[in-house]
């Protein structure tokens, strides 16, 4: 049976594998993982718009893996609408990259489950094979941990050079061209970014659990016993 510092060390890895499992399921859910603010340039050029006047054609845009949002601003009015990613606007972004973000993502949840259960086993009981201990334990958080890191970076390559946000905002847009002023990471790319964090958490606690401390002796006094204790 492992000691109750391992115990307590192993557990807590455990703990900290399943939230990581659940901030992947809520960032992959989530439609915000960027935000922006979109000019409608057609509009703008058509009336010659000078400063004051282009807060009318400056809109909104969220989107996250699977669907999103926005505000268009051409003139007359906001006018709101929403998109899903699948199955057809997938087809004008980099379809590969955006597939290889979510497949990131899904083997991450599984290696975080994979994880969950190493540290659980590793808390109860010291396992007969060392694949099945710290070792097994720490490879699949690591393996967690590379896999949302992989989706970050792709996510962070489609925005930026990919030009993921301007290909969104000007989907089905025969009239009007929009151009992007402004792009911020939102709550779920973050949460992405903690998920990563957590794994790199749970390989530092594996390894102080690896850690022997030395145990602290007590130095017993010893008794003499003369003769005249005897007598009395």
């Amino acid at each position: 049976m492992p000691g109750y510092f391992k115990k307590t060390l192993f557990a807590l890895a455990s703990l900290i594998s399943f939230v990581s499992f659940i901030l992947i399921v809520v960032a992959m859910g989530t439609p915000k993982w960027m935000t922006g603010k979109i000019l409608c340039k057609t509009g703008a050029d058509l009336v010659n718009a000078t400063d004051p006047e282009l807060v009318k054609f400056i809109g909104e845009i969220y989107y996250g893996l699977f669907r999103g949002g926005k505000i268009r601003q051409c003139g007359l009015g906001g006018r709101r609408s929403k998109f899903t990613i699948f199955p057809h606007m997938v087809k004008k972004l980099n379809t590969g990259l955006h597939v290889m973000i979510i497949i990131f993502l899904c083997v991450a949840i599984l290696f975080s489950l994979v994880g969950f259960g190493f540290c659980i086993l590793n808390a109860i009981k010291v396992p007969y094979r060392a694949i099945n201990g710290p070792a097994g334990a720490c490879l699949w958080n690591f393996l967690a941990g590379v896999f949302v890191v992989l989706a970050v970076t792709s996510f962070m390559a489609a925005v930026k050079l990919h030009h993921l946000t301007e290909r969104i905002a000007n989907f089905r847009e025969n009239v009007f061209q929009f151009v992007i002023l402004e792009e911020r990471f939102e709550d779920c790319f973050w949460i992405c970014v903690a998920s990563a964090t957590a794994h790199a958490v749970n390989l530092l606690l594996i390894a102080i659990s690896g850690i022997h401390f030395p145990k602290i002796k007590t130095k017993t006094e010893e008794v003499n016993v003369t003769a005249e204790d005897i007598m009395y």
